[in-house]
């Protein structure tokens, strides 16, 4: 190759590569739709010791003086995490949320629903997982769902953000109803899971606690578990303000034998909020399309390599569209649950059979 032929071709790559510096920094920088009705900004919000409780890592769960806040450290010795003081039978249950930033490999961290301390072998879940990365890597968001026990069925999505989750709080939110399941971000919702004859008992339909946690995952969170957490640049630390509990409360004693007939007792607001909450208006539909034809990089539903046929609860494939099963890894269950009081547990967080999808 000549020196013209030479210089030609490191301006071509050259330009390739600003051009997808770029294009990533638009795609990174672009203004999120303006969401009229603001769902969270006008709801109520309640203290941290009226809602809460400690789930593991006593010494590592710091409750801010005014109780509206709490960091929820990981550390050498622990992770942490807190469950609501009920189980709600539906509800919209939101938490402002501010994630560990620098090196965060092998770190997860967890906003969630589930009742697996009562129904073991059959339980429910609705997740929100945020899952660390190696140094100028972006923390990956994962959303999931379990019915019934049905943990080995995989329902996950995959995410990138259009902002960076560790430098100010961010609004994270789960509506669940009889009929259907949203989970929002800043308002916008991201996904929507439209109970279905096909789902059949894999819809979660029993009363279930809500949860944060943070925790060591070292063994499959990043990269299938080519990179750990390095304690070197610890503790890490998940913040959480602006939490919102607006469901039917259950009485624990009644379902302590594994009974999913539990009646609830909701008060007017907790009623009213999450059915005001599932009627989406046209401009949150757009929304949500904005983020899913912007930032999802995988789901369940695209996976031929997991589910050859076309599920029914899922739209109809395209199959011009490429995906992402390469580094697919599947993890058994990763995490238990543990609400009393004084029973720790390192490992505390939401069920797995997860994907892991290296990006």
């Amino acid at each position: 190759m000549d020196r013209r032929s030479k210089e030609f071709l490191l301006g071509l790559l050259y330009c390739c590569w600003i051009y997808g510096v770029s294009g990533s920094i638009v795609k990174k920088a672009a203004a999120a739709p303006k969401v009229v009705r603001g769902l969270t900004q006008n709801l109520k919000t309640l203290p941290f010791e009226e809602g809460y409780m400690t789930l593991f890592g006593e010494n590592n769960v710091n409750v801010s003086p005014d109780g509206k806040s709490v960091k929820l450290l990981l550390d050498r010795h622990t992770g942490s995490g807190v469950t609501s003081q009920d189980l709600y039978k539906y509800g919209f249950f939101s938490a402002s949320i501010k994630l560990p930033e620098d090196y965060t490999a092998g770190i997860v961290t967890a906003f969630y629903t589930s009742n697996a301390d009562n129904f073991e072998h059959n339980h429910d879940e609705l997740d929100f997982e945020f899952l660390g990365n190696i140094r100028g890597k972006e923390w990956r968001v994962q959303t999931n769902l379990y019915g019934n026990g049905s943990t080995s069925f995989g329902r996950e999505e995959r995410y990138q953000l259009w902002f960076d989750p560790t430098e100010d709080f961010h609004q994270y939110s789960i509506l669940w109803t009889e009929e259907h399941i949203i989970f929002f971000v800043d308002d916008i919702p991201i996904r929507e899971v439209i109970k279905s004859e096909s789902m059949g008992a894999q819809y979660p339909s029993k009363p279930m606690s809500v949860y944060a946690t943070i925790w060591d995952g070292s063994e499959w969170a990043t990269a299938g578990g080519r990179y750990k957490v390095n304690y070197k640049y610890g503790p890490f630390a998940m913040e959480l303000t602006n939490l919102c509990l607006h469901g039917c409360a259950v009485d624990p004693t009644m379902i302590e034998h594994g009974s999913s007939d539990a009646h609830s007792h909701c008060g007017e607001e907790d009623e009213k909020v999450p059915r005001e909450v599932g009627q989406l208006s046209e401009e949150e539909k757009a929304a949500m399309e904005w983020f899913r034809s912007r930032y999802i990089y995988y789901s369940y539903c695209d996976d031929r390599a997991r589910y050859p046929s076309q599920l029914d609860e899922c739209p109809g494939r395209d199959p011009a569209k490429p995906i992402a099963t390469a580094h697919m890894r599947f993890g058994r269950h990763h995490h238990r649950h543990h609400r009393k009081r004084g029973k720790q547990n390192p490992h505390a967080a939401s069920s797995s059979a997860t994907a892991d999808v290296s990006a």
